[in-house]
């Protein structure tokens, strides 16, 4: 079969280059629309077909394609894949293996090419299992910021592995991985990667690639990037898209999914929506010496601690400790060595979850008696109404101080909760037709405990009574009889 209709030409620089590129690992990030999945796909093709064959002639290589569900994998990247080489080969799926497309073609140089392409759902470090004993070519990593880092470390160890020189084959030509992404969170590992260890020298296997943007900001206002990249064919296919991919979206949407600038998109209603970062978020501050350290605890499996201070009448939520997977016993010496290192000196006052004086069925001391005997101070709140909790933070979040600043405001160096608040800490929503609608409760996650962290430390200190005192009058005063004249 001709090969002649799969002769492709990068529709923009970054693209090209990314598509070029043979460095062991490679991640271009570039907004929607931006060509990056069909420049990925296109990729795949020239690595398959510039394999050294071996002595039958055949060109043999598999990749895996990971992306986090398989319903994204299936709807987008498989899609795009069988789209664009499905008469090159044939599509299995449904039996205990994964999804897979298996390719057989001829080149005019009268070799063969052999590939097989999996597509594999990963979205948790506990899918590593899926990877080991995998022996592949290369992976391509579908949407980058969506996968944990430690499936990708391994990926990064299985690729290489086929073929081999058994039974007449031979090494492989290339291998490693490539992606493509939407760009991240600042506090994704892959931020850290291209901002932080790339330049230094210290990633020489890694190339990061990124591309304009498909809107930019001029005065304020969100413009068509006269540079974007994969114009025409997106023009031609999809007139005005960036136009109507702004319409009815939030700022941070926009500059996230079109700027392709660092950033993240809440999927949810915020439980604490009175939150702007722009507003509140504030550069790290020093603590003072002459006002006790307040210290908010959420318990569990996964125990977090806020950070704060008032300094004159404003809070600053300074800092956060936060942990996974860790029990009261190992939590408490942890959070006190932490404690004697960036904050020598200071007086401290803790406050907690109530449910935290109750000793737990395999332990005989309860979470706040663990935090005591280490040390920390940590006392339980009169309730945990969720009323009284969510109004200690949102009264100082939306209350002016003297000074005509937010009478709370978060530091930079309280990343897990600065988030929480932006909305990641939300009511998650539900997937029904018509209208939006979400969850009774908010979801929990890794940014709930801290934040609820804040909201106990807060509510500890007096925050949020007045609305509790407020709710409880209304309800009083409507269950009153009604008045016999």
């Amino acid at each position: 079969m001709s090969t002649h209709r799969y002769l492709f030409t990068p529709p923009g620089p970054v693209l090209q280059a990314y598509y070029d590129d043979t460095t062991t690992n490679a991640i271009i990030s570039g907004p929607l629309g931006s060509g990056k999945t069909t420049t990925s796909c296109y990729k795949s093709f020239r690595l398959m077909t510039k394999q050294a064959p071996n002595r039958r002639k055949i060109r043999p290589t598999k990749c895996i394609s990971i992306r986090n569900t398989y319903g994204e994998l299936l709807s987008t990247t498989a899609k795009d894949f069988k789209t664009i080489f499905g008469d090159l080969g044939i599509w299995k799926e449904g039996s205990k293996e994964p999804p897979t497309f298996t390719m057989r073609f001829k080149l005019p140089d009268g070799t063969m090419v052999w590939h097989e392409m999996m597509f594999v759902a990963l979205d948790r470090p506990d899918h590593i299992r899926k990877l080991r004993g995998q022996q592949v070519t290369w992976f391509y990593l579908s949407e980058v910021k969506e996968l944990p880092k430690e499936i990708v470390d391994m990926a990064d160890l299985r690729h290489g592995r086929f073929p081999s020189m058994m039974l007449g084959e031979v090494l492989p030509t290339w291998h490693g991985m490539f992606g493509d992404t939407n760009q991240c969170d600042e506090d994704h590992w892959l931020y850290r990667f291209q901002e932080e260890l790339a330049p230094k020298g210290e990633l020489p296997d890694w190339r990061f690639f990124t591309q304009p943007g498909g809107v930019i900001k001029v005065s304020g206002q969100w413009v068509i990037n006269p540079a974007r990249e994969n114009r025409e064919n997106l023009e031609k296919a999809a007139p005005r898209y960036y136009e109507r991919g702004m319409q009815g979206k939030s700022e941070d949407w926009i500059k996230v999914n079109l700027g392709n600038m660092y950033g993240f998109v809440m999927d949810g209603k915020p439980v604490h929506p009175e939150y702007n970062d722009t507003t509140h978020c504030v550069d790290d501050v020093d603590p003072v010496m002459d006002a006790p350290i307040i210290l908010g605890f959420d318990f569990g499996r996964t125990p977090a601690c806020a950070i704060l201070q008032q300094i004159g009448l404003q809070w600053y939520c300074l800092d956060e400790f936060v942990s996974s997977g860790m029990s009261a016993s190992k939590f408490a010496p942890n959070l006190l060595t932490y404690l004697n290192k960036e904050y020598p000196g200071h007086s401290f006052i803790g406050w907690g979850d109530p449910a935290g004086k109750h000793p737990g069925q395999e332990v005989e001391s309860s979470a706040i008696q663990i935090l005591n005997l280490n040390g920390i101070p940590c006392m339980p709140c009169d309730t945990n109404d969720p009323l009284q909790r969510r109004a200690a933070v949102a009264n100082p979040l939306t209350e002016l101080a003297m000074n005509g600043r937010p009478r709370l405001l978060i530091c930079k160096k309280a990343k897990m909760i600065r988030k929480g608040l932006a909305g990641k800490f939300c009511y998650r929503r539900l997937q029904v037709a018509g209208d939006e609608k979400h969850m009774d409760e908010p979801d929990k996650n890794a940014w709930s405990h801290p934040v609820e962290a804040l909201e106990y430390g807060l509510m500890g200190e007096g925050e949020g009574l007045q609305a509790l005192i407020e709710e409880k009058s209304a309800v009083t005063y409507k269950d009153r009889p009604a008045s016999p004249y």
